[in-house]
């Protein structure tokens, strides 16, 4: 049995508009093993439990990448990122089936191949990026289209608190509500706040964070979309925190400088929203990780 651990990604992180992708301790876990029927899979809605299935798409997408053949497979998947939530679901399947072919068949896709393949399935690598290498990654497509890729830490002074509503926000109605063009002003404002966010991420700069998130390209947009997007920022603010709305959303990070501050903000957040998954994150330095177990004793990680 091969099983694969993908973290759950936060896209944009304020100013890093389809760029900056951040891992977080949020993580599904998706179990491939031989069956000896054609395809089962398990742990997911009836409607996915077939070859229209995500992650069962990027395993054939990896294997036939390396003209392998596809093998009768049984899927069970332990997804506790949520969907449609700004979260990167979808990456984490796609990364899943990926990294699974590749395991299945003596690790042959290389951790350059396996970007290439993701960012593909994806059509953009700010998720799959660091769902695949783990930390806070830079990413955007060369001339050739293929995925450019640096990598910065994370000062582990700085708090994280994912505040996840009960609803979705669609991806598609996020990028619907985007404007069509911006003004030389904003993009200046955009790209040195950019700039100053990856360092003061890096160096665990509270104030810089503060004053490097604000976004012109896509969260006073997006905002509209969460009705209770105000009412979080308040909350996150009052309590040291700066909150962005992490990729489309609906989920909202708010970023702190001490674990005080983060207790209160999930405590407040809780009392205000109490439908919603508030919890506390760290940002996962490795990435998606394999085992490999054979009558329940591990094989190799």
């Amino acid at each position: 049995m091969i099983k694969i651990k993908v973290p759950a990604t936060s896209a944009n992180v304020g100013v890093g508009f389809d760029c900056l992708g951040l891992a977080v301790s949020y993580y599904s876990t998706i179990a491939f093993d031989k069956s000896l029927e054609h395809l089962v899979i398990t742990g997911s809605p009836k409607e996915f439990q077939n070859e229209d299935n995500l992650v069962y798409q990027a395993f054939v997408k990896g294997c036939d990448f390396l003209d392998k053949p596809v093998p009768d497979v049984k899927i069970d998947i332990e997804g506790d990122v949520p969907v449609a939530r700004g979260l990167g679901s979808s990456s984490v399947c796609v990364v899943a089936g990926l990294k699974a072919a590749s395991v299945w068949y003596d690790n042959a896709i290389s951790t350059d191949q396996l970007l290439v393949l993701a960012t593909e399935m994806e059509g953009h690598p700010d998720n799959v990026t660091p769902a695949i290498l783990g930390g806070l990654c830079v990413s955007f497509l060369n001339d050739q289209n293929q995925p450019e890729i640096i990598q910065y830490g994370v000062s582990d002074k700085l708090h994280f608190v994912a505040l996840i509503p009960d609803y979705e926000v669609s991806t598609h109605a996020a990028r619907k509500v985007l404007p069509t063009s911006m003004s030389y002003a904003d993009a200046i404002h955009q790209v040195s706040h950019c700039a100053a966010m990856t360092k003061a991420l890096e160096i665990g700069d509270i104030h810089m964070i503060h004053e490097a998130c604000d976004d012109r390209m896509h969260e006073p947009y997006r905002a509209k979309l969460i009705p209770d997007y105000s009412q979080a920022k308040n909350i996150s603010e009052q309590f040291g925190g700066t909150m962005y709305i992490s990729g489309s959303g609906s989920t909202m990070m708010a970023i702190t400088a001490n674990e005080k501050n983060a207790d209160q903000i999930v405590a407040n957040a809780k009392a205000a929203f109490p439908k919603w998954n508030v919890r506390k994150m760290a940002v996962d330095s490795t990435g998606v990780v394999s085992e490999v177990s054979e009558r329940g004793k591990v094989l190799h990680r």
